[in-house]
């Protein structure tokens, strides 16, 4: 069955295979990004051949998301899936990393989930059904030195998620969260660097350590064919059609050897939930509506 999909950062990288993977499985896509009529003009005029509404998005503006959504159910007359993809990395020594480094990271990666998700969940309310698609990391599981910001703030929208799951389950709205391990997509072009370097001449020697751990992170995807962005596009599309009430909460999307290690840690950590939850006389939060679509 065709659903009306809404996704985030569809310029490139995760985004774009994932739009252009729905495309063709027949879903009506809206696609959004920021400047469509400048630098991602050609990413744009793609999308658009392929058959995607594109529309002109920035998760850090709350006019900008409130404007693209309303304009996307014109578009499409309604909304059944939300994919907050939009992102940003960071790499650097954690110390390094200003206030405003901190803040600039969150605004996309935290505060941009939140502010699309809100401004789609009235209408998924209204409608009684609806699919919330997070895309976390590897790294919000666990810590990676180097990542600091981006580590701290998929550790936040794993939480994030986890309270939505429970909040909107008696709606019938379903939310899960996907979980990359490192893959060769633009994402890697534009991760923002530290802005105090004040502070590098106190570590040595260590000062160098985030470029050459990051170096040998590129050098194993380059030599693992299939660590594949086109993966994580393929796990979004069969969370898409698989019916609600059957979806798993969190995927691992990962060949690199940190997805055989993090699936049985999100296993443990479902049954955790599912023992607290019960004990709490909350199980049913855990699970959507039977019938829900």
């Amino acid at each position: 069955m065709s659903k009306n999909v809404f996704i985030t950062g569809a310029n490139g990288g995760f985004g774009r295979l994932t739009t252009l993977s729905l495309l063709e499985a027949g879903h009506r896509v809206v696609a959004t990004m920021r400047n469509i009529e400048t630098r991602n003009l050609d990413a744009a005029n793609q999308l658009r051949a392929a058959g995607a509404h594109v529309v002109e998005l920035d998760v850090t503006d709350d006019d900008s998301v409130a404007g693209a959504v309303a304009n996307a159910v014109e578009l499409v007359e309604g909304l059944d899936v939300i994919i907050n993809n939009a992102g940003v990395g960071s790499i650097g020594l954690l110390e390094t990393f200003t206030p405003a480094d901190w803040q600039a990271v969150f605004d996309i990666n935290v505060f941009g989930v939140q502010r699309v998700s809100r401004a789609a969940l009235p209408l998924m309310r209204k409608q009684g059904s609806g699919l919330l698609v997070v895309l976390s990391s590897v790294v919000g599981r666990v810590a990676l030195p180097f990542f600091g910001p981006y580590n701290a703030a998929k550790f936040a929208v794993e939480g994030l998620a986890e309270t939505y799951r429970s909040e909107l389950s008696a709606l019938g709205i379903e939310t899960c969260v996907v979980e990359p391990g490192a893959y060769p997509t633009n994402f890697i072009d534009g991760l923002m660097q530290s802005s105090d370097r004040s502070r590098d001449g106190s570590y040595g020697d260590m000062v160098h350590a985030p470029q050459s751990t990051f170096a040998s992170f590129e050098g194993a995807m380059a030599s693992s064919p299939a660590q594949n962005p086109q993966n994580v596009a393929d796990a979004i599309v069969a969370l898409v059609h698989t019916p609600a009430g059957e979806r798993r909460f969190r995927t691992v999307v990962d060949s690199l050897g940190m997805g055989d290690a993090i699936t049985p840690y999100n296993e443990a950590a479902e049954q955790m939930t599912a023992a607290i939850y019960g004990a709490f006389g909350m199980a049913d939060m855990l699970a959507v509506n039977a019938g829900a679509s």
